[in-house]
């Protein structure tokens, strides 16, 4: 049995029987003052390029997170995040499949609903393009952003249309929503050109032979003080830790090296975050979900870290 920990509500529950939402939190879309943070499901992927299926990604890393549930707090840290913050699973955004156009607006309409309500947001694709107008959202309560970018591709692609899993990048900064000089990319390995763009690009290579710790160094000197957001293709990791992906890429990076860093930005200004690139049909015993939802389950953490902070609280 494992303990469904709301603050001042336990409840037990089962791992596996009714698992409908993420860490089988509350299922819910009435978000009232005393809610820190809201999951949410955009299953769209009409706007891949590869393999079809990150639709289904976000009740593949619900359905994953039973295995989270039952651990208490979860190591290394000494505090259980679900006993310091109020979380809920605001379900799955409604839209038209046939109607991609319209989706633009939707998803930044259906953010900013959550984001004027104080609720940091927590995002699950779908393809992700779906970070393009959850972007748009953040940049329109926090400012310009910068940009903390892991995946196997800069999605810095030049397209005329914004409905596209490798161009966001591209049009963001050309928005005004981020702001590239503060921005920086872990983890790529398929073709770039550096005069394209003006991010700071940590590829695969160099970053499999650094230590966590200083890729940490690197992102929080290009960061600085600016609200961040914080976007992690599952594509990122390597194919041996995530191979229910559209595009998988040999030589990424470890699910270990990865959690350590996320790990590390627990002092950072995050403002939003997404996990994408799901794809359930080409996954093999829950890996590549289990992994997706554990590093939501590590922001969930640095949440809870912070909340505590301004609390006065602090972790041994």
């Amino acid at each position: 049995m494992a303990k469904n920990k709301l603050i001042g509500d336990p409840v037990t529950v089962s791992m596996y029987a009714n698992q409908f939402s993420f860490l089988a939190r509350p299922l819910t879309r009435e978000l009232k003052a005393d809610i820190d943070v809201a999951i949410v499901g955009i299953p769209f992927d009409l706007a891949t390029t590869g393999r079809a299926g990150t639709r289904l990604g976000p009740n593949g890393i619900r359905q994953a997170s039973s295995n989270l549930g039952w651990e208490g707090r979860r190591w290394p840290w000494d505090f259980d995040a679900c006993q310091h913050l109020q979380i809920v699973d605001y379900g799955d955004l409604d839209f038209i499949p046939g109607a991609p156009e319209d989706l633009n607006n939707a998803i930044a309409q259906h953010a900013k609903g959550i984001l004027d309500s104080d609720t940091c947001m927590i995002s699950m694709g779908g393809d992700h393009y779906v970070s393009l107008p959850l972007i748009r959202a953040h940049a329109e309560k926090h400012g310009k952003l910068a940009l903390i970018h892991f995946d196997a591709h800069t999605d810095t692609y030049p397209n005329t249309t914004e409905i596209d899993h490798g161009s966001m990048f591209y049009h963001a900064p050309r928005q005004g929503l981020i702001d590239p000089e503060h921005s920086i990319q872990i983890g790529i390995r398929t073709e770039y050109r550096p005069e394209d763009h003006a991010y700071q690009v940590l590829d695969a290579a160099n970053a499999n032979d650094m230590s966590a710790a200083d890729i940490v160094k690197a992102i929080k000197a290009r960061v600085g003080d600016m609200p961040a957001y914080l976007t992690f293709d599952i594509d990122c990791l390597d194919p041996a830790f995530a191979p229910g992906t559209g595009t998988p890429v040999v030589g990424g990076l470890s699910s270990d090296k990865a959690l350590k860093i996320i790990r590390g930005l627990k002092d950072t200004n995050i403002v939003g975050f997404d996990l994408v690139e799901v794809s359930p049909a080409y996954d093999h015993a829950q890996i590549t979900a289990l992994a997706g939802a554990t590093l939501m389950v590590e922001f969930l953490y640095i949440l809870a870290h912070q909340k505590r902070q301004r609390l006065g609280m602090s972790d041994s």
